[in-house]
């Protein structure tokens, strides 16, 4: 039987370029090659399509000296183009796996030219990304379904021309210490946590450095727990539950990835029926988004009365060797070989 044809689209424009760059690797080597050729599509800081020749050339970096061109077009002939310099080829492609974090790669937009195409892919659609990144929206269908979160106060960036009064309507509605959070901004870019006026007024401008829309935040004290999600509609199943253990005062993005103090531990060390709400939260919050395939979940665990609170969802979880989701799926019996083809096939049963 003829190798089907799998593109994996890695880099991309947003601030998490760096981290898609190391999950990509993990990815591609997990791949069963005697089921697909594989090409790799790495999308630069500035958005150029570039072929990458190898794993290796993506780990040292070398990738962006290709001079190879490679796009997808969006006309439903399911095709990729090639161009190098003079030469022009076009090879059709089965599948896309986007190893892609953050804007422009989790937020429904390259998932809109997947379905312009007409080529199956891995992962949310384009309702689901785009609902998952904006932290707005998804509070606004997690509070539908009825799943407590923390409380929240929305912030436009035109809304800091008058500082003074949106710092007002914060401290109306929360006592501090308050999260500041870009609505759309992934792996905790931008994020930072306030504990007086002045400090509200450093994060508003430093988040809407990341978004035009920001999300205050009441502070739940408590243990940060993960659960991953695979499947779709009624075949959706929860893993077990993981526990973050931070070497900073929260998960930051140089707690996740600078800091060799942060952890992860698989099988969280929680009361059972805390660790069943979670699951079955995972799976009710997934199935509200329409989401298909892969997300990781996050909640906490309140200290004082060891309720569960949902904190966000993230439809493409990282791959890199910290990654919790591939981490959660190992301990399920799904290795990453095996993931990465049960990922796959669930494309092409979409």
């Amino acid at each position: 039987m003829a190798k089907k044809h799998l593109v994996i689209i890695f880099g991309g424009r947003s601030s998490e370029h760096d981290v898609s760059c190391v999950s990509v690797q993990a990815v591609a080597k997990a791949v069963d090659v005697s089921r697909y050729q594989v090409t790799l599509i790495g999308i630069t800081r500035d958005g150029r399509w570039l072929k990458a020749e190898s794993v290796e050339k993506i780990a040292d970096g070398s990738w962006y000296d290709s001079g190879i061109q490679a796009v997808i077009l969006p006309d439903s002939s399911r095709e990729m183009l090639l161009m190098d310099g003079n030469s022009v080829t076009t090879h059709t492609v089965d599948v896309i796996f986007p190893v892609l974090h953050g804007m422009y790669g989790e937020d429904g937009t390259i998932q809109g030219l997947f379905e312009m195409a007409g080529i199956p892919y891995v992962g949310c659609g384009v309702f689901a990304s785009a609902a998952a990144m904006d932290k707005f929206f998804t509070k606004v269908i997690v509070d539908h379904i009825g799943i407590r979160q923390a409380r929240f106060v929305p912030v436009r960036d035109e809304d800091l021309e008058d500082l003074e009064a949106a710092m007002d309507r914060v401290e109306a509605e929360l006592a501090y210490p308050v999260f500041v959070k870009p609505s759309k901004a992934g792996s905790s870019q931008g994020v930072s946590k306030a504990s007086d006026r002045a400090e509200l007024s450093i994060s508003l401008k430093e988040a809407a450095q990341h978004d035009t829309k920001i999300l205050v935040e009441e502070t739940i004290v408590g243990r940060e727990l993960e659960c991953g999600v695979l499947g779709y509609r009624r075949n959706t199943k929860a893993s077990g539950v993981g526990e973050i253990v931070s070497a900073a005062e929260f998960y930051d993005y140089d707690a996740k990835y600078h800091s060799a103090d942060s952890r992860t531990v698989i099988g969280a060390d929680i009361p059972e029926e805390a660790e069943e709400e979670i699951r079955r939260d995972a799976v009710a919050i997934f199935n509200a988004l329409d989401g298909f395939g892969i997300s990781r979940v996050d909640f906490f665990l309140e200290k004082d009365t060891g309720q569960v609170v949902f904190n966000e969802i993230n439809t493409l979880p990282g791959f890199t060797p910290i990654s919790m989701y591939p981490m959660l799926w190992d301990a399920e019996g799904y290795d990453m070989e095996t993931l990465i083809d049960t990922l796959i096939e669930m494309a092409f049963e979409r």
